[in-house]
């Protein structure tokens, strides 16, 4: 087995294992789709526009909580995630929500070059991109699943934060990094709270797998779409979180969000891309 291959193994491990945890601070999830909320934000739902008709692909869409808000929103979506035990997750919420959507158990980078689909926008959000090696062969992926006139949207954490301590010293990861990092994926999820749906402290179990990233500066992902051919629409920069408390000294600014404490110089922790097909 190929050094490449024995990383993607142990990440998707890792990450099998993070789901179950992360889910278990989630009470039921159903029930909440149920009674018509859902748990997309709107930076999101801004550079989505309007979705009802659109044939939408959520790439790498874990466990299917943002999927099915799209599909609430009148999308047809097809979702694709390397976890088996996310999609598995993903297709049983769907379910029990009475929302309707695909979920596709694949590798993303493999489902993008291989598809014989076409989407008026992808999506692709939180978490996604730091994973994969190769930003090249994601964005041809994306310009080749999309339909002539079609929109990749993309919000992500911004890059700098893994860069900040906790004490707001600039003591953390290189921005320009270019070796990859192996850790565990955390239960983030518990360290956010509200704002990524925690409602309980689930039962868990310790995550020793390392799971394998990369550090991708905005100018690298930002060239690589425009390499791909895609045209720029927007460049979105916010000084919040969604969600996910990114650095333990942020403060909960209310609405699922976290942001900076009062004096500290604020810089971005979230950006987000609207790149279109021509």
């Amino acid at each position: 087995m190929s050094d490449d291959l024995s990383d993607l193994s142990k990440t998707r491990r890792s990450w099998n294992i993070a789901t179950r945890n992360h889910n278990a601070h989630k009470g039921d999830q159903a029930a909440l789709l149920r009674s018509g909320r859902d748990v997309l934000f709107p930076e999101e739902l801004e550079l989505l526009g309007p979705l009802q008709g659109l044939e939408v692909a959520h790439l790498q869409c874990n466990s299917g909580q943002d999927s099915l808000g799209l599909a609430r929103r009148g999308a047809r979506v097809t979702a694709v995630d390397f976890s088996d035990e996310a999609i598995a997750f993903a297709r049983k919420l769907s379910a029990d929500s009475g929302i309707a959507a695909e979920f596709v158990e694949s590798e993303i980078i493999a489902w993008l070059s291989s598809t014989e689909r076409r989407f008026d926008v992808a999506f692709t959000s939180y978490g996604t991109t730091p994973w994969l090696r190769d930003l090249s062969a994601w964005a041809r992926g994306v310009a080749r699943i999309l339909k002539p006139g079609g929109r990749l949207v993309y919000v992500e954490f911004h890059p700098l934060t893994w860069s900040i301590k906790p004490d707001f010293a600039l003591r953390g990861d290189d921005y320009f990094a270019t070796e990859p990092f192996r850790d565990p994926v955390n239960d983030y999820v518990v360290q956010s709270g509200a704002g990524l749906g925690a409602v309980t402290r689930g039962e868990t179990v310790p995550n020793t797998e390392p799971a394998t990233s990369w550090q991708h500066t905005v100018a690298q992902v930002v060239d690589s779409l425009v390499q791909a051919g895609l045209a720029i629409e927007a460049l979105r920069e916010w000084p919040y979180s969604n969600g996910c408390r990114t650095i333990d000294s942020l403060i909960d600014l209310g609405d699922r969000r976290w942001g900076w404490p009062p004096g500290v110089a604020r810089v971005p922790l979230m950006y987000g891309v609207s790149a279109k097909k021509p």
